[in-house]
């Protein structure tokens, strides 16, 4: 599906066009459902000036809001929160409004994945939260560092050497938070993807040339070929919206 700018940004269709149902389409029973959102150059890079807010438009902005209108948690690396400036509401007013209009908390969480918890409690991701953030971690994170944040943020601990992002978001679905909303960065995307837990990839492509050495929007260790089906495709007034969904 092609759809025009016009009416592509109408606010009931975008809701529309990225309505997912959790429990029918999460690739595992009684686990969370994953959705990525990112934004790509033309020549595939993720980032512009070091950043992916560089890449986009007011629709792009948009899009991000609407998409973290229908999770119950956004979860990002601890390089995009450092690199993107994370702080404060997570959805626009209306679609905090809409939100609410559902019985559901006027804003979605926020969690962060990070081994070393390089933090401090009063940086903005959490002093600037309107929603108690969860910080995702392993056992061999330092023990200082966790007691630091858990005055501020949920600790989950998934996996003992390293992350491991099955048991995060097996822990995230115990907690009711089942439509997770990945924004990365590149090696959260591509460390999800490697562990095959991407359900949906939403991607704005953006009619810029970066050329450089910018990072691709997924990157791990290991190739991987995951088959996705196409779901739409909509034309913005310069971006192209995709979304893509398990085969």
């Amino acid at each position: 599906m092609i759809a025009g700018s016009g009416a592509a940004f109408d606010a009931d269709r975008m809701h529309a066009a990225y309505a997912v149902d959790v429990v029918d389409a999460g690739a595992r029973a009684e686990a969370a459902f994953c959705r990525v959102n990112m934004i790509s150059s033309l020549d595939g890079a993720a980032t512009l000036g070091g950043r992916s807010g560089t890449l986009g438009d007011a629709q792009d902005q948009r899009l991000m809001s609407v998409l973290r209108s229908h999770a119950d948690v956004v979860l990002v690396g601890s390089g995009t929160v450092a690199a993107e400036g994370y702080g404060g509401a997570a959805v626009a007013e209306p679609d905090a409004a809409w939100r609410t209009a559902r019985g559901r908390d006027p804003q979605p969480r926020f969690a962060v994945v990070s081994s070393r918890l390089a933090f401090e409690p009063s940086d903005p991701f959490f002093a600037e939260a309107l929603t108690r953030p969860i910080v995702v971690t392993n056992a061999r994170a330092p023990r200082e560092r966790r007691d630091a944040l858990s005055g501020v943020a949920d600790v989950v601990i998934a996996g003992d050497e390293r992350v491991d992002l099955r048991a995060a978001l097996d822990a995230l679905a115990a907690r009711g938070l089942r439509s997770v909303l990945s924004e990365g960065g590149p090696g959260l995307f591509g460390a999800l993807a490697e562990a095959d837990l991407v359900d949906e990839a939403c991607v704005t492509v953006s009619p810029t040339l970066v050329a450089g050495d910018a990072p691709r929007i997924a990157s791990s260790a290991h190739e991987v070929a995951r088959s996705l089906r196409l779901v739409h495709a909509i034309a913005g007034e310069r971006m192209l919206f995709v979304r893509y969904a398990r085969a």
